[in-house]
């Protein structure tokens, strides 16, 4: 059957245009039912079920469930459990969840494609029993709710011989009124899951229905938000802003809202002007006049423990009152507003632990977020005592006004606070970082083992195994994505090569493989895990460059001079048989063995030597050479717990490998823009506004020194002269307080912006992009096929032509590799909770920055960093200290602490929050002359001796 529908469209040049649309209907669309009694073939392997079981009071017959739109989007936490089964998704739902949440949509699919849960599209839209018209004057949701209508009512007709009956989900008053009219079964899903004897399904009961009475008050605590219409009618009239809102991770009363166009972000101060917004969320916001403009406090906040009572006034509604109300000096006033409407809500799923309400008969509860800029959430749960000591999922689902927390509801328990299987399941959910096994999808575009190489990839490749060939890595890297190698020519010169996997020989594109890769973005490196952007077979095997087997790489090669000058630079596929897996420390030994002359030495040190040549001009150019606190756990080899830590420690062969990764970095850039203008993916590092150096410019000042941040050049030239001779590890803190004044660096589409922004300024290169870590980053996946366009070693896509597409995966990149740092940062700081668990002792470290209320100091031993606390009742010299904010110091009698003065510390571990167990930092004394406090007792320090390192985890450098 046919239905079309003709269109009249004026088209830009003042004429006309007839479309005319076509529908095709069937009548052989299957049911998916084996209780049909008609012919009606299933097509599904596990369809719905002939005879489900009814667990409900309302329904007690057998009966299939259809929920409606909104019952999907609000309600997906219901939907994937175990015991919901036997539930038709029609595509009139389907198709407006793909259009409202791309998340649900994915959720939902998941959901279809497990055939335990015996869930079945139906293509009512094509069926001409259930297509139903749009009529004159009817909205699309008024005509989809009526196609819903009637796709129940056709299958309650249709399976009536076979004796179940079809229930209609939907929390839509009119549309349940309607479906009731028309003799069909409607109920809400709250009525239907309170109807269920599994009372769990409660606690997953999201609240869309925004109960305003929660708090049992109707007293309105925030401005209403403005709709949409006005936001946007004030944001074209310049009387709004729109940008996302970061809150503060140092003060969750503190935000930034990042708006596109402005320099500056705009600061955003207090719980009132906050407005229920969400970190992540995008916002509207107005600017407040200037006399009223803030800037951020320089209190650290200490984490609410979750012990004040429910029914109390909400600390946070004092609204940093004080900090507010004090007029802030003109010269410290940053741009500041208030925010007045969401424009899109970014919430998502939240880890934490419960906060149970002093009143037992209550099932009215505080959800309390790991992450410390999430405002605490109320939940109703039943299972309160369960969950006591527990991790736990909660959702988000509305604010109401008069409610002093979001409203929300559990999703499903982790386990115990404590345990480090499930802190690092919290971590990896907080980050956002894909961890779930690979579906059978993307397992089926591997290739098939045994694999083996063909004549044809012979021929089609340059033939390089005969070279001196190895890679260098940290020790236990089995992901090994790059390559070296050095000879001399018949010149003088050295042909230099660098050997990268050929990730994209076995990845195609737009595949279950390559989509999946693309999502992931990054291998996610854990202290004791890893995450892969691929599957293992190709990370750890195939693509991975170990010694003594054949591999596919993508070559770079140079014909360099003794002085290090390019003389010329070729690209091409190739195969190789690496003759060494060598770690750092392998490698250096080799260097440094007067008695080791085999050609293999002779190429790492033809390497070494360039490779220093190299990185003086670099610098000399103006690149900045940085610092940042690294450690390495050793741990136990059968509890994987950590026995001891210590700083990363560099040689003179990370320094190498570096250089020459850089290089092939630049050389592909130059190559893969030249060839595509418009749709290059490379990498920039914007230059960081003056003011982000402030921090820098003080703590330098203190000692004496003045930092030239004018230029890069000026920036490293200064960084160099700023020694002080008595304190060797003052320079290496100025380096770690430069890192910290950096901008990102991110991933961009060429033809986005302008040549003079492609800048990398910390390698002070005018262009940069990914090429040498295919195995664990997507950015150089695409790198490696566009250069294997250029060189004609491979097909183009139209994906791989659109700048617009490019510049989506970049802004996803961005997203992945920034929540992949992230990640590895919290995972460092959970083993050390563990290290630290059993053991008490002082350590020395230097101040790194002062606060108005403590230090924040970086122990150099570990390359740990914590807070001391000034104001810590059970400090007894708190009471000596006074901060001034001009000098930036913190005084007690006659001796003043400076940014990067050394101090010794107790390090223990603060257990006063179950759920944000922490290093806790006390001040021991300070390493003055002529000032002593009485230092605390030293326990001594519990544990074993330090075991070698084991683990599956050894992190790749980052270039």
């Amino acid at each position: 059957m046919l239905t079309s529908k003709v269109f009249i469209k004026k088209t830009r040049l003042g004429g006309v245009m007839k479309i005319v649309r076509e529908h095709y209907l069937r009548d052989d669309i299957s049911c998916g039912s084996l209780a049909c009694t008609e012919d009606c073939e299933p097509m599904d392997k596990e369809p719905l079920e002939e005879n489900p079981i009814s667990d409900s009071k309302l329904v007690p017959e057998p009966h299939y469930l259809v929920p409606d739109t909104n019952v999907v989007l609000h309600q997906i936490d219901i939907l994937e459990d175990p015991s919901v089964k036997n539930v038709i998704i029609l595509q009139t739902v389907l198709d407006e969840i793909r259009h409202r949440s791309a998340p649900v949509y994915k959720r939902v699919k998941d959901i279809l494609g497990n055939s335990q849960k015996h869930f079945y599209t139906y293509c009512n839209e094509f069926n001409m029993h259930t297509y139903v018209e749009r009529k004159p004057g009817e909205s699309a949701n008024d005509r989809n709710d009526r196609a819903i209508r009637q796709a129940v009512a056709w299958y309650a007709k249709h399976l009536n011989k076979g004796g179940v009956q079809v229930v209609l989900l939907s929390n839509d008053a009119d549309n349940r009124k309607k479906a009731v009219a028309e003799n069909l079964i409607a109920y809400t899903i709250h009525d239907y899951v309170r109807s269920l004897s599994n009372l769990s399904l409660i606690d997953l009961l999201a609240n869309p229905l925004n109960q305003s009475t929660l708090d049992g008050t109707n007293k309105v605590l925030f401005a209403e938000h403005l709709g949409l219409v006005e936001i946007q009618k004030g944001i074209r009239s310049g009387k709004y802003l729109q940008g996302t809102l970061l809150i503060s991770r140092e003060n969750y009363l503190e935000a930034n809202v990042s708006v596109k166009d402005r320099d500056h972000m705009v600061f955003v101060q207090g719980l009132h002007s906050l407005n229920r917004a969400v970190n992540d969320d995008i916002v509207a916001i107005e600017m407040l006049p200037e006399s009223e403009w803030s800037c951020p406090s320089s209190l650290v906040l200490t984490e609410d423990n979750g012990k004040d009572d429910e029914d109390e006034e909400n600390r946070a509604l004092l609204d940093n009152e004080s900090l507010i109300k004090n007029k802030v000096p003109k010269e410290l006033r940053q741009p500041t507003g208030r925010v007045v409407g969401i424009i899109k809500r970014n919430w998502r799923q939240y880890c934490g632990i419960l906060q149970p309400s002093i009143l037992k008969e209550r099932t009215r509860h505080l959800f309390v977020p790991a992450e410390k800029r999430i405002p605490k959430i109320r939940i109703d749960t039943r299972q309160a005592e369960t969950l006591a000591s527990k991790r736990i999922i909660v959702a988000i689902d509305s604010w109401p006004r008069n409610s002093r927390y979001p409203l929300g509801h559990f999703v499903r328990c982790l386990g115990g606070v404590g345990d480090k299987d499930t802190e690092n399941e919290v971590l990896l959910l907080e980050h956002d970082v894909p961890h779930s096994n690979f579906s059978e999808a993307v397992l089926s575009f591997l290739p098939k083992m045994p694999w083996t190489i063909s004549e044809d990839d012979l021929k089609r490749r340059r033939d390089l195994r005969h070279l001196d060939i190895c890679s260098v890595d940290p020790p236990g890297c089995t992901d090994i994505d790059d390559a070296l190698h050095c000879r001399p020519l018949k010149n003088g010169n050295f042909e230099v090569g660098v050997h990268i996997a050929d990730v994209s020989h076995f990845i195609r594109p737009g595949n279950a493989l390559d989509q999946e890769a693309a999502n992931r973005g990054t291998t996610v490196y854990l202290t004791d895990k890893r995450i892969d952007m691929v599957p293992d077979l190709l990370s750890s095997n195939l693509c991975s460059l170990r010694s003594g087997v054949n591999r596919f790489a993508f070559s770079v090669l140079w014909e360099i001079t003794p002085a290090a000058d390019i003389i010329s630079t070729d690209f091409t596929k190739s195969i190789i048989d690496s003759k060494a897996s060598l770690t750092y420390a392998e490698a250096q030994l080799k260097i440094d063995d007067p008695n080791s002359n085999d050609s293999l030495t002779q190429s790492l040190r033809g390497l070494n030597t360039l490779a220093k040549i190299l990185k003086k001009k670099r610098l000399d150019n103006g690149a900045l050479s940085l610092a940042s606190t690294e450690v390495r756990f050793h741990v136990d080899s059968e509890t994987n717990d950590p026995i001891d830590v210590q700083t990363k420690v560099l040689r003179d062969t990370n320094s190498m490998v570096e250089e020459f990764m850089l290089l092939a970095n630049i050389a592909v850039a130059e190559k893969i823009l030249n060839e595509f203008p418009d749709n290059a993916l490379l990498r920039r590092h914007p230059p960081p506004p003056a003011t982000n150096f402030d921090p820098l410019i003080k703590a330098a000042a203190s000692k004496g020194f003045k930092i030239d941040v004018t230029s890069g050049k000026g920036l490293a030239d200064s960084l160099d002269r700023a020694v002080v001779p008595e304190n060797p590890y003052f320079n290496t803190m100025l380096r770690i307080v430069t890192t910290r004044c950096m901008m990102q660096a991110v991933y961009f589409c060429s033809g986005m912006l302008q040549p003079a922004d492609y800048l990398h300024y910390g390698l002070a290169t005018p262009i940069y992009t990914h090429f040498t870590s295919p195995i664990r980053r997507y950015s150089d996946i695409i790198a490696h096929r566009l250069l294997a366009v250029s060189i004609g070693a491979d097909a183009s896509y139209s994906e791989l032509l659109d700048k617009t597409k490019i510049q989506s995966l970049c802004n996803n990149l961005n997203y992945r590799h920034k929540m992949a740092q992230y990640a590895g940062r919290a995972s460092v700081n959970l083993h050390t909770h563990l290290f630290f668990k059993t053991r008490i002792q002082d350590e020395e470290g230097h101040v790194l920055f002062v606060r108005k209320n403590a230090l924040q100091v970086l122990i150099s031993k570990y390359g740990l960093e914590g807070t001391v606390f000034l104001n810590d009742d059970n400090q007894k010299s708190s009471s000596l200290f006074v901060y001034d904010e001009e000098m930036n110091t913190q005084s007690a009698g006659d001796v003043t602490i400076h940014v990067f003065d050394p101090v010794i510390v107790q390090l223990s571990i603060d257990r006063s929050n179950v759920q944000h167990m922490k290093l806790s930092l006390k001040l021991v004394r300070p390493v003055i002359p002529g000032f002593s406090v009485p230092s605390v007792n030293e326990l001594s320090t519990k544990g074993t001796t330090p075991a070698p390192a084991s683990g599956p985890v050894k992190k790749k450098r980052k270039v």
